[in-house]
Formats: C-alpha cells, sequence, structure tokens
C-alpha cells in the first residue's frame, strides 16, 4: 500500500512538534503529524489525526477539542471534512457534541454504549443474576485496589458523588447515573489502566438493577456506599473490600427476592431506584 507521509505546519525537513500535552494557550499550533492514504477516505484520515491528538496531549474525558475552524486550520482541510471526522469519531463514543459548548472527549472513551449486546439478551433477571456473580468476583478487588491508589481528589470526588445520589434519593429522583459514576470513579481510583475498560459490565449492571428494584434498598445504597468511600479515603483495602461485598450482596438478595416473586406469578416491584 502507497503511503506518503507528511508533516502539517513544519518545514519539510525538519521533524513535527513534540507530542507532549499542550495548553490551552497553544491550542492554536500546528502540531499533527498527516497521513496521506491513497486507500483511506480523506475523513477517516482526519478523523485517524484527531484520536492521535487526544492521545498525545492525554486528553481525558470530559476535556475539549480545538473548534472546527481551528482544526480546519491545523490539518489543513476544510472544516466540512473536520465535520465528517468528528462524525466518524461521535458514532464511535470518542467524541460528543454539547450544543453550544463545542466537541469534547466522550465520558467512555472508545466505548460504545452497551457494547457487549446485554440489552438484547433475554432474560434480564437472570442477567442480573450473572453480571452481579462477575462483579461480586471483580468489584470487592477493585475498591480494595482503589484504597491503596486513591489521592485526595479522587476521595473528595467521590464524596461529592455519594452526596448527589443521597440528595436524588431523598428529592424522589432517578440517581442511576451518578450511581453508575460513583462506581466509575472507584475503578479510576485503583490506576490500573485496564480496569476502566471493564465498566460497561458495572455500568450497565447498575442500570439494570435500578430497573429491577425498588425503594426498599435505598437506605441500604446510602449507607453502603458510605462505607466504601470511607474506607478508600482511609485507605484501608479490606474495609474497601467487605465494604464492596456488603453493597452487591445487598443487591443479591434483592434480585433474589425478585426471582422468588416472579416464581410464584407475583408482581414484582418495578420502581427504578
Amino acid at each position: 500500500m502507497y503511503m506518503e507521509r507528511t508533516y502539517v505546519g513544519c518545514p519539510t525537513d525538519q521533524p513535527p512538534i513534540s507530542a507532549e500535552r499542550k495548553t490551552d494557550a497553544s491550542m492554536g499550533e500546528h502540531i499533527f503529524e498527516t497521513v496521506k492514504d491513497k486507500e483511506l477516505p480523506l475523513a477517516e484520515q482526519v478523523a485517524g489525526q484527531i484520536r492521535q491528538l487526544i492521545i498525545d496531549r492525554q486528553l481525558t474525558n470530559g476535556e475539549k477539542l480545538p473548534n472546527e475552524f481551528e482544526l480546519a486550520q491545523q490539518l489543513n482541510v476544510g472544516r466540512g471534512t473536520v465535520r465528517e471526522a468528528v462524525k466518524l469519531l461521535v458514532a464511535r463514543n470518542v467524541l460528543e457534541i454539547r450544543r453550544g459548548r463545542g466537541t469534547f472527549v466522550a465520558r467512555h472513551t472508545g466505548v460504545v454504549n452497551d457494547p457487549l449486546g446485554f440489552a438484547y439478551m433475554p432474560d434480564q433477571l437472570r442477567l442480573a443474576h450473572e453480571l452481579l456473580d462477575i462483579r461480586l468476583n471483580m468489584e470487592p478487588w477493585v475498591a480494595s485496589l482503589a484504597a491503596q491508589h486513591a489521592t485526595q481528589e479522587d476521595v473528595a470526588e467521590l464524596r461529592t458523588l455519594c452526596r448527589e445520589i443521597e440528595d436524588l434519593i431523598h428529592a424522589g429522583e432517578n440517581h442511576l447515573l451518578r450511581d453508575e459514576a460513583l462506581h466509575v470513579r472507584i475503578a479510576r481510583c485503583t490506576q490500573n489502566r485496564v480496569v476502566p475498560k471493564l465498566l460497561p459490565v458495572i455500568a450497565y449492571s447498575v442500570q439494570l438493577f435500578g430497573s429491577l428494584n425498588d425503594q426498599r434498598i435505598y437506605q441500604e445504597t446510602i449507607d453502603t456506599h458510605r462505607q466504601i468511600v470511607d474506607a478508600i479515603a482511609a485507605h484501608d483495602q479490606e474495609a474497601a473490600r467487605e465494604a464492596m461485598y456488603r453493597h452487591l450482596t445487598g443487591n443479591l438478595a434483592a434480585i433474589t427476592e425478585q426471582d422468588a416473586l416472579q416464581a410464584q406469578g407475583q408482581p414484582t416491584p418495578s420502581n427504578a431506584l
């Protein structure tokens, strides 16, 4: 395959600008390496360069990219091509567009919603059990590792999420997105780059449990969340492990009750957590 490599914004006899993370003030600099591949559409090439930008600058979820005009200038392509490239990356859950605010790195970069196809599996109650089997073996260890590595900033964020969940529960509002965010943040506290890749199992499980259970486990959710975060803040690995295990076994008890009611042909609670 024929490949021609050039560097945008750099003289041909000089290497490209270093790919270290840039500050907002330097966003306008030409730092892209443009790969011209005759077998790839231009929008796909530009999408690859934007993806490389995210990696090189170590951009994380929620961080903003240069606007369409700036990207077009830096890549030496038309704004329409940039627009098509961004659409490709949005479809792949690498980027997200926030109307009136700009383009940002997606929350779970590169991980599409429900990548494992859980939503299409029959018998969601059985699936809840199966997901919980995995989480019972995985998340207590994750919590323990989080207790070992969590920073003060991590702990502050975990406490904020706990308060937000409690406020939503007391207000009678759906708290599942913040609940999911709490578990995601705990996973990121581990400083292990592989752990966050397992998040689709946790994220879908949180949403599924919420759809199957009712208000009777609200207080237990509040209490065990506090215990998990307190243990992580104290860097007590064993306490964090035990608190997460209690949290998940509480879910198991609620799901087991749903099984029993279903087997008896009785209606099951349908209120979301």
